[in-house]
């Protein structure tokens, strides 16, 4: 019998055959048959970061491709220079930069790139050569620790090419109508139907405006057909991180049940339900400004909330049947020396970390097979016998099928340095507000 994952996937790819490659980029696909191994997880937990690229958070990480340098548009070599989570300023991460950035010589917008152009991404009041920086290692300790101790993605890229309000919504739908760059005001339904985005056309040019308003398949909606538990965490729609919250923009939930039930507020809830025993099938979380990573917020908080929700996990009897995945939702404008592959007109994007923490993730190990945002989804919908979304997640390769050691035993957790108890980001949330004026995008 013929499966639709099987029809997509063919269909995935004989789409990409027929617009021919037009990334320069050459990677290792998935080995094959791996995922056929029995898999014990019964908890998928997706943390979702803001706006960094992999070199600008690993510079120099062992085994991991890096560059402590980049160049401009006339060759001039510009040597990185170091920048803390906390600035005062954001780059511009939308369509437009991506297109800029890359500074492609292929016949479509942002396809054979130079990586020579992020001096032309536009934002007001930045540095000279801002995106051309990195994190010192002590700012984002948590993070190295991670991958010591588990899996780093080296080749993972944004299934889409601009910024947050697409890219959340590539985290649960894999798709995005089309739509890109950012709404004029709410960022999903409630802004009604004069709250629109540009649309994005095949040939890379600007198309019709549509609602932000979208009505897609989502891995939720597959989970409730399935009886599969699923929980989001996010800021409230009207406090901050709110605009993170992807259901938002998912008419059926944000009018349904599901928004009352399944969508819960603030972010730290995830901390005291896990304590209290409670972890859904598959879980998202995404920050609150101070614990994003996000530039232009003057937070440094984002690496400790990431240790802290991945202590929580491991200490919990929820470890050992638990897979978590750590991304960054889009490059954020940050340098990076990897061109991304041309897979559809809404992607790849440029290459985010991806973490993957899990007592059957393969120790210390740097995997190079190529992975976007959408293999997360993958992940899921091959370990609970989920239908495919979209290209995106079709096309995707699933990280079980190189990250993960499903034949040996479970391994004990070891507490990751920067944890803070659930107290500390209750009183964090409580303390917060809403975005600062001048965040590009709104963003």
């Amino acid at each position: 019998m013929t499966t639709k994952r099987t029809f997509c996937a063919v269909a995935a790819l004989a789409i990409a055959a027929c617009s021919g490659n037009h990334g320069l980029a050459t990677v290792p696909d998935a080995p094959d048959g791996a995922g056929a191994t029995r898999r014990p997880i019964e908890h998928v937990v997706f943390i979702v970061q803001e706006n960094r690229s992999f070199n600008d958070l690993f510079l120099g990480y062992p085994g991991a491709t890096t560059q402590g340098y980049g160049y401009d548009t006339k060759g001039k070599k510009i040597p990185l220079r170091s920048q803390g989570l906390a600035t005062p300023w954001d780059l511009d991460h939308s369509s437009s930069a991506f297109f800029a950035a890359c500074d492609g010589r292929g016949k479509l917008p942002g396809t054979h790139c130079k990586m020579d152009g992020w001096k032309n991404e536009r934002a007001p009041k930045i540095p000279p050569n801002a995106p051309y920086a990195y994190v010192p290692r002590r700012e984002v300790a948590p993070y190295w620790d991670l991958a010591h101790q588990y899996v780093l993605a080296d080749r993972m890229f944004a299934s889409n090419l601009d910024g947050s309000f697409i890219a959340h919504q590539y985290i649960v739908a894999a798709y995005a109508s089309a739509a890109v760059d950012y709404p004029f005001g709410a960022w999903g339904c409630e802004g009604g139907y004069s709250d629109t985005t540009p649309t994005l056309t095949r040939k890379r040019s600007f198309g019709p405006r549509i609602a932000a308003c979208y009505d897609n398949p989502t891995i939720a909606s597959e989970a409730d057909d399935a009886g599969l538990t699923w929980r989001f965490y996010a800021g409230g729609i009207h406090d901050d991180g709110g605009l993170w919250s992807s259901y938002q923009a998912d008419r059926p939930i944000f009018y349904g049940r599901d928004w009352r039930t399944d969508v819960v507020n603030p972010p730290s809830r995830f901390l005291t339900d896990v304590a209290a025993g409670t972890l859904a099938g598959v879980t998202w979380i995404t920050p609150i400004w101070k614990t994003s990573d996000h530039a232009g917020l003057n937070g440094r908080d984002g690496p400790r909330w990431v240790a802290s929700l991945v202590d929580a996990i491991g200490t919990s009897k929820f470890w050992k049947t638990t897979a978590i995945f750590i991304i960054w939702d889009d490059w954020g404008g940050w340098f990076d020396p990897v061109p991304p592959v041309y897979e559809d007109y809404d992607g790849l994007g440029f290459r985010v970390p991806m973490l993957i923490v899990s007592p059957y993730a393969k120790r210390g190990y740097v995997t190079h097979v190529r992975y976007e945002t959408s293999s997360v989804l993958r992940f899921m919908e091959d370990n609970f016998g989920l239908e495919p979304l979209a290209r995106s997640d079709a096309r995707a390769n699933d990280p079980a099928t190189d990250a993960f050691d499903f034949d040996g035993a479970p391994r004990r957790f070891h507490e990751i340095r920067g944890a803070r108890p659930a107290q500390y980001w209750i009183r964090l949330e409580r303390a917060s507000h809403r975005i600062p004026a001048g965040i590009m995008g709104d963003d």
